[in-house]
């Protein structure tokens, strides 16, 4: 066996340099700030008033100065009409960003500031203070000759001069951008824990029911029903008639989704706390929300409230993106998490195979019509049959199924139960789906540990690596015993892959500790997996890639299954075929061993800025497009994807 070790080296793209402590300006593109939690809340706005609101960013001033009696007070953000003035009749919108530390309630910082500032400027109609976890929109208007500020839901979208106080359409839905979804869900989450008197967890799981009626509502509804006017927020008759609405939504998806919620299954919040959740998610358009962004909102409101004890450390997307990308899935293959947790590798893989199709039917010949066909035709076969994901966690086998929901769904394909097992105690769906030595690609992040280990005898003794194990000296070899012995589930999730994999060309990603490649008591499993499978590369992860869960030791094992003949061939010749490996080191990941995301530097230690595009679908007279979003962002520091590309110009060099 040859062993091929890659060095990446990462081409830097043009780029602007940022001084250490600040953070480029997302409105003007040059203005250079402090970076601080109050700033990042700001430019988290910043770019969702451009990106899902549609403001013009020569409409908004950041920092804006006010006359605010006797002195001068600057406003965060502030928007005019296109062309106007910058003076203080021209203001139309104010805007006050706050750090989460800040609440709402704050003598000095908190809403009052706000509407102090919006009573200042004679023409302001609109304002928002928000923390990022909070958050409070006001409108207003004249009354027997006093302007009164009134609570409302939202503040307008650009050419609209309200903000849809009575039923919304669809197309005034905006996709979300950026990290609004994930302030939206945190704000949902919390508002649901303190004002409903519920655990976090319980309060997660209601949230999850307001998700699934949003998304039951986007695909259903002919008109929304997910919404809530400024009305329908407070006394008693308003919140009532909203909680009418949802209820009827909710009961469409425990019809459809019987498998998630049991038929008498309820709402379990006061009204006027659903009409406070429904008018926080009503805005956004799920659907079209990219990928990306749900997953990251989702997939951390999930963490905070899912995650167990039993070894489960949920994937990081950029890991889930270069595992599938190497593997590189099509929508011919059945692709399989036998420990899917809540579904991460299987939306990326998922995801994959739909942009693969839509590229091969839209580079064809077909028209218009079909292609829409062909795409829709093939995307409907392939998440009915071919995305399989199991886990023995109920609860994380709902959340997973939320997660496909809200990701172009595939959630039919979800089992619980445990995949160590014998196949006789699957559910009867996932036993019908006989998935041994049928399977093509398996991406997985099994639990693992010394703490959580399998010592059912009736498990172990189905695995040879199970079984107890002594090493040869004088051949240099282990020998399998007949007494089993209890192990750490990832070892026997290695061999349950193997067997679920299609001999010759089923090939399988896994995240593993880095004790299974290199200690010298785990010998056994090293050899055990020479002897059944071609190990096709191994990707060293850096120590914070599970980070601020936990700080183990991985890397990633790619391989593919031998065939029958294969493995009597090497045994009864002695020697095994040899073949390279690719492996690499993954020495960036993005973030800290806080979570704190990590940027590009130069030589001196300045962040480098590149040119984004962003690709934001918004509603233009009526039609759905998709319309181009360019900004100066700061590069993460992530080679993941540097990897998977690496991996695959070597495959082909290699074949």
């Amino acid at each position: 066996m040859t062993i091929t070790q890659t060095s990446l080296d990462i081409p830097m793209l043009p780029s602007v340099i940022v001084a250490p402590g600040r953070i480029l300006d997302y409105v003007d593109g040059v203005t250079q700030r402090q970076d601080t939690p109050e700033e990042y809340v700001r430019q988290e706005i910043a770019k969702s008033l451009v990106r899902e609101y549609g403001y013009p960013k020569t409409n908004i001033a950041v920092e804006w100065p006010l006359k605010f009696g006797s002195r001068r007070v600057r406003a965060d953000l502030a928007i005019f009409a296109s062309g106007a003035e910058r003076d203080q009749p021209d203001a139309q919108i104010l805007i006050e960003c706050k750090r989460s530390s800040i609440k709402a309630s704050d003598r000095k910082d908190g809403v009052g500031q706000l509407q102090s500032y919006m009573a200042a400027c004679p023409n302001v109609s609109y304002g928002m203070w928000t923390n990022g976890s909070e958050r409070e929109c006001f409108h207003m208007v004249t009354r027997d000759g006093k302007r009164i500020l009134e609570s409302v839901p939202d503040i307008p979208r650009f050419g609209t001069n309200s903000e849809a106080e009575d039923q919304p359409e669809f197309d005034q839905l905006r996709p979300a951008a950026s990290d609004s979804l994930l302030f939206a869900f945190r704000r949902c989450h919390d508002y649901i824990a303190g004002n409903q008197g519920l655990q976090k967890p319980e309060a997660f799981w209601e949230l999850l029911k307001l998700i699934f009626c949003k998304i039951q509502d986007e695909r259903g509804s002919d008109r929304p029903n997910f919404f809530a006017s400024a009305k329908e927020r407070s006394g008693i008759n308003g919140p009532l008639k909203c909680k009418k609405r949802i209820d009827s939504l909710f009961a469409a998806v425990r019809e459809d989704y019987p498998q998630i919620f049991k038929p008498q299954e309820e709402i379990e919040l006061t009204p006027v706390v659903l009409a406070y959740i429904v008018t926080q998610l009503q805005m956004f358009a799920l659907l079209d929300s990219d990928i990306d962004v749900k997953g990251k909102a989702y997939e951390e409101v999930v963490g905070s409230n899912l995650r167990g004890d039993r070894g489960e450390f949920f994937t990081p997307r950029n890991i889930c993106s270069m595992m599938v990308a190497m593997v590189d899935p099509t929508d011919s293959d059945i692709i399989l998490d036998p420990a899917c947790g809540t579904g991460g590798f299987l939306i990326t893989a998922m995801n994959h195979v739909l942009d693969k199709i839509a590229d091969e039917v839209n580079t064809s010949s077909r028209s218009h019509a079909a292609k829409s066909m062909s795409i829709e035709s093939r995307k409907k076969k392939f998440l009915e049959r071919n995305l399989i994901g199991i886990d023995f966690n109920p609860s994380l086998v709902k959340a997973s199924k939320m997660n496909m929901v809200m990701n172009n769904d595939g959630s039919g394909g979800l089992y619980q139960s445990n995949s160590l097992a014998s196949p006789a105690t699957w559910t009867d769906g996932l036993r019908e789906r006989q998935l041994f030595g049928q399977v093509d690609v398996i991406v997985t992040n099994p639990p693992f540990g010394s703490k959580i280990p399998i010592d059912d005898p009736s498990i172990l003794e189905r695995f040879d690596l199970g079984h107890h194990w002594t090493y040869n000296e004088e051949s240099d070899t282990w020998v399998k015993g007949t007494e089993t012995k209890s192990r750490p589930p990832e070892i026997l999730f290695i061999e349950r892959c193997v067997a679920l994999l299609k001999p010759g060309s089923g090939v399988a990603a896994m995240v593993l500790p880095d004790g299974i490649l290199g200690s010298p008591g785990l010998g056994y499993v090293r050899q055990w997996l020479m002897d059944h499978t071609t190990i096709l590369a191994s990707i060293d992860l850096h120590a914070d890639t599970f980070q601020p869960g936990t700080s183990v030791q991985t890397s990633v094992l790619v391989f593919r299954k031998k065939t029958a003949e294969q493995v009597r061939d090497e045994s009864l010749s002695g020697q095994m075929m040899n073949y390279d490996v690719f492996m690499a080191i993954c020495d960036h990941v993005g973030h800290d061993k806080r979570g704190n995301s990590i940027y590009v530097r130069d030589d001196d230690g300045n962040e480098v800025i590149v040119e984004t595009r962003d690709v934001v679908t918004a509603t233009v007279d009526g039609v759905r497009t998709k319309r181009l979003h360019s900004a100066q962002e700061r590069k993460i520091d992530d080679n993941t994807a540097d990897i998977a590309e690496a991996f695959r110009a070597w495959q082909q060099q290699n074949v």
